[in-house]
């Protein structure tokens, strides 16, 4: 009997030289420029979608517009980032999605409202945009105000990102400014293309896959 083989699962952001981490095919480069590009694609992408300011808010302890490392037990620590008023979207290691999706249905069990929880891992593009002058290269493409007093490290909100319907998370290294972006599959290379393009004048470089920021950075 011929082993079983276990599908490659790929971004839908082209890249080259690729390496396989954890059933995923992703970019082998590895940059040590100030300001970097990297697809996070792999992260498990669950979406939470309740009622807005009731009791799975409460459950979650996330609001609207905010982030938080939160573990959940075998899924290990994710970040949960309030992405929209009454929804939750919670990022994880690869491979993790289904612990996530089965960790929050308990949480939310008990709150007496209609919850969904749906797995958008394979469904959606996401890239992390790193280095003091990411502001700089979002500018660009976008017209929030990213000044620290207006949307400090830990904020999340949908946005057009170069005509882009994305979530904008926030999520800095060790102090370094450092932006998750998360949007539809189809439209991640022209998103990818765009950033690049708008980096191209500050050095940025495309690098391979990060992962979580851990909570103790």
């Amino acid at each position: 009997m011929s082993e079983e083989t276990v599908p490659l699962a790929r971004s839908p952001i082209a890249t080259d030289p690729t390496v396989v981490v954890a059933g995923w095919e992703v970019c082998a480069r590895v940059s040590t420029a100030p300001l970097t590009l990297s697809d996070e694609t792999p992260l498990a992408k669950v979406l939470v979608r309740a009622p807005f300011g009731g009791a799975a808010r409460d459950a979650l302890g996330v609001s609207f517009g905010r982030t938080a490392r939160v573990g959940l037990g075998t899924a290990g620590e994710v970040l949960l980032v309030g992405s929209a008023p009454g929804e939750w979207l919670a990022l994880g290691a690869p491979g993790t999605a289904a612990a996530i999706r089965a960790a929050l249905e308990e949480r939310l069990a008990g709150t007496g409202e209609f919850v969904s929880v749906l797995d958008l891992t394979h469904g959606r593009a996401l890239v992390r945009l790193h280095g003091a002058a990411a502001p700089v290269v979002l500018a660009g493409v976008c017209g929030i105000d990213l000044a620290d007093h207006v949307t400090p490290d830990g904020t999340a909100l949908r946005t057009s990102v170069a005509a882009v319907v994305t979530d904008l998370v926030r999520d800095d290294d060790g102090g370094v400014r450092s932006y998750l972006l998360h949007c539809e599959r189809s439209s991640g290379q022209y998103l990818v293309d765009a950033l690049r393009d708008a980096g191209s004048p500050s050095g940025l470089e495309v690098t391979g896959f990060r992962g979580l920021v851990p909570s103790s950075a």
